[in-house]
C-alpha cells in the first residue's frame, strides 16, 4: 500500500494566523486519512453465492491477501447500522458486508457510516468510504476504481446508495467495480437470471485472484489520491 505523504505546503502568513487564533480550522486543515471502510454489496441468505455478490467474495479474498503485520482479523458477526454484520475491523482497514436485500442497502450504509464516525471519534476527512460492488460492463475479474457519482449503470444497490449518500464535497467516498462479464443476451430476464446465479468455481477462482489483488491495488491508488 502506498506511503502517506510526509511533506505539507507551507500556508501563507494570513493562513497561518488564521489557523493559529481559531484552533477548529486548524484541525481541519491537518485532517489526512487514518482509515478505510470498506463496504461491499450484495446479497444475503441463498443469494450470497451469486454474481450478484460478487462484491463480498472479494472482499473476503482481500481480507486473506492483507500482510499479517496490519493485524487484520477474519469476518465475524458484529453490529454496525442497528445489524449484525460479517465484519473484520482492524487497525487501518474496516471491512463490512452488507447484510440487507441489494436494493435497500442505501438506508443500512448510510447509519453505518455516521455511527462509525461517531464511535471512533473520526471526521469524514479521516476515513475512506469505498464501495465494492458487481459490474455487469466489464469481464470477470477486472476491477476499476469509480468516482462515487459515477453512473450506477442499471445497478440498484448503487441507486439506493446514492440516494441515501449523495456526493458531497471534499468527502472522501469511491466506488471500487468488479467485473462479473455479461450474458450475450441482454434482455431484463436473462440479465436477471445471471446476476443471480451461483458462481461456478472457475469464476470464483477468478474473482477471488484478481479480485483480491485489484482491490488491493485500488485502495493503494485512493490513498495516495486521498492523502496529497
Amino acid at each position: 500500500m502506498a506511503q502517506k505523504k510526509t511533506g505539507r505546503q507551507q500556508p501563507s502568513d494570513t493562513a497561518s494566523k488564521e489557523e493559529s487564533a481559531n484552533p477548529k480550522i486548524y484541525a481541519e486543515s491537518m485532517a489526512s486519512l487514518r482509515r478505510f471502510l470498506v463496504v461491499s454489496l450484495g446479497n444475503p441468505g441463498e443469494y450470497r453465492d451469486t454474481f450478484h455478490s460478487a462484491g463480498h467474495l472479494v472482499l473476503e479474498s482481500f481480507q486473506k491477501r492483507l500482510p499479517e503485520d496490519l493485524g487484520q482479523p477474519s469476518f465475524t458477526s458484529e453490529r454496525y447500522g442497528k445489524k449484525a454484520v460479517r465484519a473484520s475491523a482492524g487497525p487501518k482497514y474496516t471491512l463490512l458486508q452488507s447484510p440487507t436485500l441489494m436494493n435497500i442497502t442505501g438506508p443500512w450504509l448510510a447509519r453505518a457510516y455516521k455511527d462509525y464516525l461517531v464511535d471512533q471519534g473520526l471526521s469524514p476527512e479521516e476515513v475512506g468510504l469505498v464501495l465494492v460492488h458487481d459490474d455487469l460492463e466489464e469481464e470477470l475479474g477486472v476491477v476499476k476504481v469509480r468516482q462515487w457519482k459515477a453512473s450506477h449503470r442499471g445497478h440498484n444497490g448503487i441507486k439506493s446508495v446514492l440516494a441515501s449518500l449523495p456526493p458531497m464535497p471534499d468527502a472522501k467516498w469511491a466506488r471500487v467495480s468488479v467485473g462479473i462479464g455479461r450474458p450475450d443476451d441482454r434482455d431484463r430476464t436473462t440479465v436477471s437470471d445471471f446476476v443471480l446465479s451461483k458462481i461456478p468455481r472457475h469464476a470464483k477462482g477468478i474473482l477471488q485472484d484478481k479480485g483480491g489483488s485489484g482491490l488491493w491495488e485500488a485502495l493503494g491508488k485512493l490513498e495516495t489520491k486521498w492523502n496529497k
